[in-house]
This record gives structure tokens, C-alpha cells and sequence, in this order.
């Protein structure tokens, strides 16, 4: 692995991350909410139907996981442009660490709130966002 596949690769994470974000942001509102709420239907499987975007408080949640995505995303893509070249394995550990422990809290999140098929769906997200990224780059 290169330097510069590794931040070529960080390109890609930020995308997978942010990808999610306007998803959610369409789940604020009633007439543009069917997305989100079969992605949180797909996530919780199986596809039941049961899961609904019908409560107030579901859209304010899915406001801020559209917000969060988005910025933790343009966060990644600002690291690889800005950073990468000055620090490239530090930037490498922040985002892998970052991915680890979001992967660690929303899985147990997941089996804790009954939804345990999220965590699996979880893991092909991380390995689709770290890619190459768990091992060191050479220069």
C-alpha cells in the first residue's frame, strides 16, 4: 500500500461516511422520508414494514445523524486534502480509530435496542470504509 493510494482511499471513506447523511436529511420531512425509513427498515431486519418515520422525534434524530455523517464525512475528505501529506500515518490511525469506535458503539447500540442485524451491516460498512487503511503505508 502507497501514500498515495491511502489518500486516495480516505477520499473514498469520506464518501461512504457522508453518503448516509442526505438519507437522513430527506427523513426530516414526511413527503421525502420513504428513503430513510427503509434504510433503517433494511438495517433492522428483516424488511417488515414495522419501522416508520411517523414520530416528531425520529425526524429531529434523523436531522442530527444526517448532520453528523455529513461533517464526519467532509471531516475525513478535509484530513486527506489538508493534512495527509504532512502526517499521513497520523491521519491514517484518527480515521481508523474513529471508524472502530463508531462501528463499536452504534453496534452494541444496535444489539442493546434490539436491532442486531445492524451490527452486521456495520461490519461491511467498516470494512468498506477502512479498505486499505488498516495497514501502514510505505512512502
Amino acid at each position: 500500500m502507497t501514500q498515495k493510494f491511502h489518500k486516495f482511499y480516505l477520499k473514498v471513506t469520506s464518501i461512504v461516511i457522508a453518503s448516509f447523511a442526505p438519507i437522513f436529511f430527506l427523513g426530516t420531512m414526511q413527503e421525502t422520508s420513504e428513503l430513510a425509513r427503509f434504510t433503517l427498515d433494511l438495517l433492522s431486519w428483516p424488511i417488515d414494514g414495522h419501522t416508520t418515520y411517523a414520530s416528531p422525534d425520529t425526524k429531529f434524530l434523523s436531522a442530527l445523524t444526517g448532520g453528523f455523517l455529513l461533517g464526519w464525512g467532509v471531516t475525513v475528505w478535509m484530513l486527506a486534502v489538508l493534512v495527509y501529506d504532512k502526517a499521513p500515518e497520523e491521519v491514517r490511525k484518527a480515521v481508523l480509530f474513529g471508524l472502530l469506535s463508531w462501528f463499536v458503539l452504534d453496534s452494541a447500540g444496535s444489539i442493546t435496542s434490539g436491532n442486531p442485524s445492524n451490527a452486521l451491516f456495520n461490519g461491511f460498512v467498516l470494512l468498506i470504509g477502512v479498505g486499505p487503511l488498516w495497514i501502514p503505508a510505505k512512502k
